[in-house]
């Protein structure tokens, strides 16, 4: 069968051991990504099934009925948006999901809110230009960085990663305040951490607040520019969960307003981001370019489990199958 591996930006799943999963099937390997339907049904016709890194790539309806080859998407992790899961369903195309885990983005966010609050990058760029102790050529920027213990980290989204980060943020004597559903605020409670009173509180109190929530359509934009506007002017804004958590354009406002100070991202509504971003010209902002999976444990793991779903369905035993009804419609192998 002829299979596509989307998104690749580093050329690196072909080296990794599962890669060998594949070998009885002709596999292509995407190192960019093509913009557009019409481009995109170019490239991805000939193809019987589709390997997904994430959400790098969008499958919309109008995109899945040009491709009349299309047997089988394999998702790297879950799926989400990014899928037309009634249309593929409808077009007899089977989607399988894999399996992830919380420890790469968790320990991503930990090293963000050190490197943002001992403003290491700074720093250590200065001195390659043989500026010592220099976190700005700009004076009113040439401030200290500070350290974490006797802070609060406010957390929002008490899952599998918001608990391995508040239990790093305990580790580090800092006061951990959850916000959330009343479950996970239940859970802060039950594991010895403190749920807020209320949204405005949680945002008010924190000194450094990072978001750990699934994007659903009840959670799109709902951090909104009066949220941004309760924090602190020295408050540390993180996400490395989904930009669109965040209503368009209020970070960037925010922190033009001094409310948060700073802020430490791993994710953008437009990815790969452009590097004319306006959050890319900020001095108080640190950016990385989505690497909370992007790690070689991490991409064994989902890979492993995204290939053998390939083989397995090819096989003609598929598993972790999100869209049985398919079958019903389902295409000649």
């Amino acid at each position: 069968m002829k299979i596509a591996i989307l998104d690749d930006y580093q050329d690196c799943v072909r080296a990794l051991d599962c890669y060998a999963l594949l070998d009885a099937h002709e596999v292509k390997v995407f190192n960019n990504s093509a913009r557009g339907i019409g481009q995109l049904a170019i490239r991805l016709a000939p193809f019987d099934a589709l390997v997904l890194i994430r959400e790098r790539s969008s499958l919309p309806r109008a995109l899945l009925a040009k491709l009349p080859n299309l047997k089988l998407i394999s998702q790297t992790g879950k799926v989400g948006a990014h899928v037309d899961v009634d249309a593929a369903t409808e077009l007899g195309i089977a989607i399988v999901e894999g399996i992830g885990s919380p420890t790469s983005t968790a320990e991503l966010t930990w090293a963000l809110i050190m490197a943002a609050s001992r403003k290491i990058v700074p720093y250590a760029n200065n001195l390659k230009d043989g500026l010592w102790q220099t976190a700005s050529i700009k004076p009113p920027s040439n401030t200290l960085g500070r350290v974490l213990r006797g802070k609060t980290l406010a957390i929002w989204g008490y899952g599998k990663i918001g608990k391995l980060v508040a239990g790093y943020g305990r580790a580090f004597g800092m006061t951990v305040l959850v916000w959330g559903s009343e479950a996970s605020r239940s859970a802060a409670l039950q594991d010895g951490h403190q749920a807020a009173g209320t949204r405005a509180a949680f945002f008010e109190q924190a000194d450094v607040l990072t978001l750990h929530l699934r994007l659903l359509e009840a959670t799109r934009a709902i951090v909104t520019p009066g949220d941004l506007a309760r924090m602190k002017p020295d408050a540390l804004f993180v996400n490395t969960s989904r930009a669109e958590l965040v209503q368009a354009g209020a970070l960037e406002a925010a922190l033009g307003l001094g409310r948060p100070g700073a802020a430490a991202l791993d994710v953008f509504e437009s990815e790969p981001l452009p590097p004319q971003a306006a959050l890319l010209r900020m001095e108080n902002v640190l950016a990385t370019p989505h690497l909370g999976y992007v790690e070689q444990n991490s991409y064994e793991l989902v890979f492993r489990a995204a290939l053998q779903n390939v083989a397995d369905f090819f096989d003609g035993t598929p598993n972790n199958l999100l869209n049985p009804g398919c079958l019903e419609h389902g295409k000649k192998m």
